[in-house]
């Protein structure tokens, strides 16, 4: 069974959102480090809280 709709790949295209912008890229890689990083800090803090309190 054969569903692909085409023929084959010939004249097949990509769509790179924001290849042409590298600021973009750069805010969004910051974003994601931000978001990354603050989540290790938070669970840091809430691991260290949580065991502080079993002593």
């Amino acid at each position: 069974m054969n569903t692909v709709p085409f023929e084959s790949w010939d004249g097949a295209e990509a769509i790179f959102t924001f290849a042409d912008k590298p600021g973009v890229v750069m805010l969004l890689l910051l974003g994601s480090v931000v978001v990354t990083f603050g989540t290790i800090v938070i669970a840091a803090m809430h691991e260290k809280h949580a065991y502080s309190n079993h002593k």
